[in-house]
């Protein structure tokens, strides 16, 4: 009872001023970075959080909670106007969407985008409230041998979800570790990997990696593919007029998608979002083939199927309260946005785990929320208001617009740091960044191991001190063996067998 008091009491704390604020500024933001094709709301939430140094800790969740949910859905306005995703999760929406677009519809097939966005975000939500408290409860149970074990299964899910090369995957995870464990050992207290710099001593910090990995090296990578990447013909986005009445959809559309399609996809994107790594784009894809496979229209797909925008963003935007669990009650983020959600807290003195939920939920409660707010009101009301206005967006100069982030981003890792050599890093790791992702290493891979990585050195060495350093301590501990048999499984699922398609984290 008094964690859903706590939870009501979260809703009260949107009142006040500065957190709706937050709540506002960060959902309009999200959705600039969403919309707008090459950014996205992990983007966003790098170059933000900065802000997070200067302000409570309930305002700067609040401030990512909103950025997630906006950013997830916006990515799928470009994709059905102009057939470009402006997120990687809106792949899936441009198959349908854009066919719509071409004859005529695209206002109702925007209006049935947000509606499962609004129906995904909000009920992914209120299954995270509802299933929080029994995860903090397994999470009291699961004892050192089993946290290292859960932590060496979701980097190793991390590895095999990537899609291409597992071999680049798990180099990636590798460095991310390697970087991880440069600065002070924490349980011996002495230096290690420092190169004989002071500078090292205290480690590299998570803003420069998250502002290179995220910002400098796609300021990069978009100035590489300038002339390259598929132009936005402006003409043809002025030539569009959309009126607000056209956005909302027919009361005989949804009743023809049907409420189960809704329902399942919720809880393929939910379950998919616990899955660490897995992320918004395998949400989609999934909820997609499954809602094909059962369609009784199946014909219709990749045609301008109503249907299909209805699976796939019911389930990406479903997936962002999934995405929190593991982050939340292990510290094992769920995608590279509740990565830096992470660092958020780590930054704010919160450890993540059973205790979190028990002792800070009037800290907890106002993020969740502001998940439901963002879904169930925001969605809606902004496409209703700003509908006509967001193709504008993609008209914006880029030079102007990455040379501005380039600046931001920089800015951001010095006053975060208030350390020239570590917004230095930025820039190292950036141009590391741009060059793994031209080889097709994975940065997200690398970003999760550096977060992962010094939990999971921590773990193992405890658990070899309990055991007299008997390393069959992970597989007499039945919560560890748990693990360890279900990391085999996966890698026997997704490896092995090797299915014949499997979207990108």
């Amino acid at each position: 009872m008094d964690t859903f008091l706590s939870y009501f009491n979260g809703f009260a704390a949107l009142a006040d001023p500065l957190n709706f604020a937050m709540l506002v500024g960060g959902f309009l933001v999200g959705t600039f970075f969403g919309a707008m094709p090459g950014l996205t709301s992990v983007l966003a939430i790098a170059l933000l959080l900065p802000v997070t140094y200067q302000i409570d800790v309930v305002p700067a969740l609040i401030m990512c909670a909103s950025i997630f949910m906006s950013g997830m859905y916006s990515g799928s306005i470009t994709a059905i106007t102009i057939n470009i995703p402006g997120a990687p999760s809106s792949m899936m929406t441009a198959l349908d969407g854009n066919k719509l677009m071409k004859r005529g519809k695209g206002a109702n097939a925007l209006g049935h985008a947000a509606l499962g966005s609004m129906i995904g975000g909000t009920l992914g939500a209120v299954l995270l409230m509802a299933f929080m408290p029994i995860a903090a409860k397994v999470s009291l149970l699961i004892q050192t041998p089993g946290k290292f074990s859960l932590i060496l299964f979701a980097l190793i899910v991390i590895v095999i979800v990537e899609k291409g090369n597992l071999t680049k995957a798990a180099i990636a995870m590798l460095l991310g570790l390697m970087i991880a464990t440069i600065g002070i050992d924490e349980l011996l207290s002495v230096p290690r990997f420092t190169f004989g710099t002071e500078n090292l001593i205290e480690g590299i910090d998570l803003m420069p990696l998250v502002i290179g990995a995220f910002a400098i090296s796609e300021i990069l990578v978009q100035a590489q593919n300038w002339r390259l990447e598929k132009q936005i013909d402006l003409q043809a986005v002025n030539s569009i007029r959309i009126t607000r009445r056209d956005f909302i959809p027919l009361w005989s559309e949804v009743r023809e998608i049907g409420i189960w399609v809704y329902l399942k996809s919720t809880v393929i994107g939910y379950l998919i979002g616990i899955l660490p790594g897995a992320g918004g784009s395998m949400a989609a894809f999934v909820s997609y083939i499954e809602a094909r496979r059962s369609s009784r229209k199946p014909e219709e797909y990749g045609q301008g199927s109503r249907e299909g925008i209805a699976a796939a963003e019911t389930a990406n935007n479903a997936m962002c309260g999934g995405a929190f669990v593991p982050m939340l009650m292990f510290g094992i983020p769920g995608d590279p946005t509740t990565a830096i959600v992470l660092g958020v807290l780590v930054i704010n003195g919160l450890q993540p785990g059973a205790r979190l939920l028990e002792n800070q939920a009037d800290l907890i409660s106002p993020m969740f929320a502001a998940l439901i707010v963002s879904a169930l009101i925001l969605i809606p009301l902004t496409l209703y208001l700003l509908g006509p206005l967001f193709l504008k967006m993609v008209t914006i100069s880029r030079g102007l617009l990455y040379s501005g982030i380039a600046v931001v981003a920089l800015v951001g890792s010095y006053v975060a740091t208030l350390s020239v050599f570590q917004m230095s890093l930025s820039l190292v790791l950036g141009i590391l960044a741009f060059y793994m992702r031209r080889q097709n290493y994975s940065t997200v891979a690398m970003l999760l191991g550096f977060i992962l990585g010094p939990d999971l050195e921590q773990y193992f060495r405890r658990a070899m001190s309990l055991s007299d350093n008997n390393p069959l301590i992970f597989l007499t501990s039945p919560d560890s063996l748990f693990f360890l048999l279900l990391t085999a499984a996966f890698v026997y699922m997704i490896v092995i067998r090797k299915p014949k398609s499997l979207p990108a984290a």
